[in-house]
């Protein structure tokens, strides 16, 4: 039987980036304090993220980490918090940095001597066989957020993610994604964007949705350097708000939050809108790791024998007979239909 005391316990959650890890992360403070209800709970995260822990109810205290003051820096940070005695450490990250914490927070930590330790696996040996040799070992559905909460069950936390929402925009970030939107409050907000290629529905389907569907107003989301969604917007300029590049992550999450509903390739405004419990469509092509995780999300995706084909799809795409099938195949008369189906939901 585990043996805990609530009253002490002190964890320290590590996750640096990326924008759609560290959202999908922001279920981890609840889960611990289902288990460890009067625990302290902080996160170390890259500075630029910080603002998406901000007013999260179960995090005590966030350290933030600016990359331009590189390793001395973080040492320097590791310095002070060596002195919070923390008793848990999650390591939820896996990377360099993160090492360094934990090496820095518990020296002794191979002689078994300091906080209670884990480090969230990236399974190298899964991946190899999954996408060198198409075996597939990964528990399945695939779920982002589940495979965040595995690890802590050795602490006895669930692995199941606690309710929504667990994202908790500002107000003042609330104010300005009102004053952007104007009339546009409660559109269908549309994530057209990926880090790759790959991941993207094609531009002319999003242009054919938007035709789709005549009597719905848009808004569309992304960041500066896509400059095609500007050509998204063409479809039906007069009903269709191109917002990309001109919000910040934690106004965007507003913007999403004030939204009739999303529709999103596999980007990190997709878990933005499952960690605010918000009506969602996920067209999910041929990465596996950033799958939904709840009830709220319409999953669409083709089955295929290529998917999935690299981690972050990234590519190139190995499909002989389809190029770009996973996505391609995914028409926007589905789209248009799930959308209707979604927003007539719990309507009276």
């Amino acid at each position: 039987m585990l043996v805990r005391d609530p009253n002490s316990a002190k964890f320290l959650i590590i996750r640096f980036s990326s924008f759609g890890d560290v959202v999908q992360t922001l279920s981890v403070p609840s889960a611990i304090k289902e288990t460890y209800p009067n625990a302290e709970i902080h996160w170390v995260t890259r500075k630029d993220m910080a603002p998406l822990l901000k007013n999260h109810p179960n995090i005590q205290r966030i350290w933030e980490f600016d990359r331009k003051a590189g390793l001395s820096g973080l040492i320097k940070l590791c310095l002070q918090m060596r002195k919070e005695g923390f008793t848990h450490i999650y390591d939820a990250h896996n990377n360099m940095r993160s090492r360094v914490i934990s090496w820095i927070l518990r020296p002794l930590g191979i002689l078994g001597v300091g906080p209670k330790f884990i480090r969230r696996s990236i399974r190298r040996w899964k991946r190899l066989l999954l996408f060198k040799f198409r075996i597939n070992t990964f528990e399945m559905p695939f779920n982002g957020q589940r495979d965040l909460l595995e690890p802590l069950q050795p602490w006895g936390i669930s692995r199941k993610a606690p309710a929504a929402p667990q994202i908790f925009p500002s107000e003042e970030s609330f104010q300005k994604a009102r004053e952007v939107l104007g009339h546009y409050a409660g559109s269908v907000a549309l994530a057209p964007s990926a880090a790759f290629f790959l991941k993207r529905w094609p531009k002319e389907y999003w242009q054919e949705l938007i035709l789709l569907c005549p009597d719905q107003r848009f808004v569309l989301l992304g960041g500066p350097e896509d400059s095609f969604i500007e050509d998204i917007k063409a479809a039906a300029p007069e009903r269709v708000l191109n917002l990309a590049g001109k919000c910040s992550l934690q106004v965007s999450s507003s913007v999403v939050g004030l939204s009739a509903a999303l529709i999103s390739n596999d980007t990190g405004l997709l878990h933005v809108a499952e960690q605010l419990g918000q009506k969602t469509i996920a067209l999910m092509g041929p990465a596996p790791f950033g799958f939904p995780s709840r009830p709220s999300t319409k999953i669409l995706e083709i089955e295929l024998k290529c998917r999935p084909c690299s981690k972050h799809g990234q590519g190139p795409c190995v499909n002989k007979f389809k190029y770009h099938q996973c996505l391609v195949d995914i028409t926007p008369q589905q789209v248009a239909m799930e959308l209707k189906q979604l927003l007539q939901r719990n309507q009276p």
